[in-house]
């Protein structure tokens, strides 16, 4: 890096502590002066390939061309015109539209900015649908931070200082077959990750899915799957519970549904979604939701989705990895399409070889709940060069 690039990049870097609110006492800190396909570039001319698709919202990559020529039409119509669900707004019709004719009897829509949104939005609708006060989730999940989303949460490392937060919140095990028949007629929802994301990539067993399904229905409690990571294309189908034979009564996108807009959704039939518009009116609004700008970009993105072979070359492309990854720390490899959870034994193994990959130019990163397995998850448009590239990183990372 030339000095006056050093300098301008120091000079940021302390901004950016002082005055952007940070999350963690040391984040990465790379500054990103351009992105695209799979690469990130910073200041000094560095690029990066990019494992983890900024966390998932990056399924087509960076400014995938179809989605940036959707941006810049809307931007050259409309933007912010009144509060959700007001005023007909065509990227939001088309997108919804479009969501409802590939998920079978989920035909109403409810655009919010972001996952937690969606599953804050998703728990008042089962209450108002139900009655009932209580919610079931599964250990070791993530729905969001916002209070509503963390009461959910458990254990509670990242949410005991908050406390406390919503009553009447209880844990089973993702696939332990006794957790279904804690659900009983006090349940408003059951909400589960179709597959779990933070745990380090946990697949369900078909058999434990089916029975929850079952339950929920001799209940009448309803079932919201989460599929805010698992979504989009990501494990191998559209949506991940395709795979199993089950249909949710709420689901849950975000993250790559925007294609790297922020734009979150809450779907359910209509039958449903409609009581939220009485006893009271406006019984869940937001100003910014499903903005337009985020909607075409969603659309655009759903389209390439539905379009072209990219969903159909999920599971091939995560096997690529599963074939070439060989590093000696690796215990296990764990999947779901383009998405791999690599657990090499301990926090500090999985830190060195992260810590490897940014200086060799890869970025990968962990899980909230399993930090001793390395995330890979990238953009679905990775070339099979793009893989060798990054499993030869990770491979001659020293642990």
């Amino acid at each position: 890096m030339r000095k006056t690039g050093f300098m301008h990049y120091a000079s940021q870097r302390a901004l950016f502590l002082q005055h952007v609110a940070q999350t963690s006492p040391a984040p990465l800190a790379l500054e990103i002066e351009s992105a695209s396909g799979c690469w990130l570039h910073d200041v000094s001319g560095k690029k990066y390939l990019d494992l983890i698709a900024g966390i998932g919202p990056s399924v087509l990559g960076h400014r995938h061309p179809h989605v940036l020529e959707a941006v810049l039409q809307q931007t050259g119509q409309y933007w912010h015109t009144l509060v959700y669900g007001e005023y007909v707004l065509s990227p939001q019709v088309k997108l919804a539209e479009r969501l409802a004719s590939v998920l079978p009897g989920l035909d109403s829509v409810f655009f919010v900015n972001s996952g937690a949104e969606a599953t804050e939005g998703a728990m008042k609708l089962a209450k108002r649908a139900t009655g009932r006060p209580h919610f079931v989730a599964c250990r070791n999940a993530y729905h969001g931070s916002t209070q509503g989303a963390a009461s959910l949460m458990s254990p509670d490392d990242f949410t005991r200082a908050f406390h406390p937060l919503l009553p009447g919140v209880f844990h089973i095990n993702f696939n332990e077959t006794a957790g279904p028949e804690l659900i009983d007629d006090r349940v408003a929802a059951v909400i589960v990750e179709t597959v779990q994301g933070e745990a380090g990539v946990i697949p369900p067993d078909t058999g434990w899915l089916q029975a929850l399904r079952r339950r929920c229905s001799e209940t009448g409690a309803l079932l919201i799957l989460d599929e805010i990571q698992a979504g989009m294309g990501r494990t191998g189908t559209l949506f991940a519970f395709e795979q199993y034979g089950i249909v949710p009564d709420i689901l849950l996108l975000a993250k790559g549904l925007g294609g790297g807009m922020p734009l979150g959704a809450f779907i359910a039939p209509k039958s449903l979604m409609q009581l939220l518009t009485h006893d009271p009116v406006l019984g869940h609004i937001t100003t910014f939701g499903g903005h337009p700008v985020s909607a075409a970009a969603g659309l655009a993105t759903l389209e390439v989705l539905l379009d072209t072979d990219l969903v159909s070359l999920v599971k091939r492309k995560g096997d690529l990895f599963r074939n070439q990854l060989n590093h000696p720390e690796i215990r296990e490899i764990r999947q779901a399409g383009l998405w791999l959870g690599v657990d090499v034994g301990s926090f500090e193994r999985v830190q060195k070889i992260i810590a490897h990959c940014l200086h060799e130019g890869v970025v990968t990163d962990w899980f909230l709940f399993n930090n001793h397995t390395l995330r890979i998850a990238p953009p679905l448009i990775i070339s099979e060069e793009e893989i060798s590239l990054a499993c030869s990183v990770i491979n001659a990372a020293k642990a």
